[in-house]
């Protein structure tokens, strides 16, 4: 198996939908690893509810199309609050699901959230505001 892993913000109205993938691994077959890192941007409110979910759907790359291996949901809420008890960073463990079917195995990742950023509206609004586009 050559699996890679697409990482998504589902739900929300703060979320994108915006994908990232990950490489394919070649070598772990059916016990892939990485060591990639992705950044995306979360928003205050997205850690304030439960509604922004975590989304990682793993795929087997074949010639004729990529085939579903399963996938985790989990709340940023949780991420968030999870990480702040143990210093801003922790490593947590899934069950990787696929429809109705129990587990398809685990998948472990570690994560951490960055500085808190303040966007000044006004500040972006004139700079929107200014854009020229041709």
């Amino acid at each position: 198996m050559k699996v890679h892993a697409r990482v998504s913000l589902s739900g929300g109205a703060a979320a994108n939908g915006l994908e990232k993938r990950s490489p394919t691994d070649k070598h772990g077959k059916t016990n892939p690893a990485w060591n990639y890192t992705m950044r995306f941007a979360i928003s205050e409110s997205m850690v304030e509810n439960f509604n922004t979910m975590l989304v990682v759907k793993l795929y087997c790359k074949r010639k004729l199309g990529d085939r579903y291996v399963g996938e985790i949901h989990t709340p940023v809420k949780e991420l968030f609050e999870f990480a702040r008890s143990s210093g801003g960073s922790a490593v947590v463990c899934f069950p990787v699901q696929k429809g109705c079917v129990n587990s398809q195995g685990m998948l472990r990742f570690s994560y951490k959230f960055g500085e808190k950023i303040m966007i000044d509206k006004l500040l972006l609004a004139e700079s929107v505001a200014g854009l020229n586009l041709a």
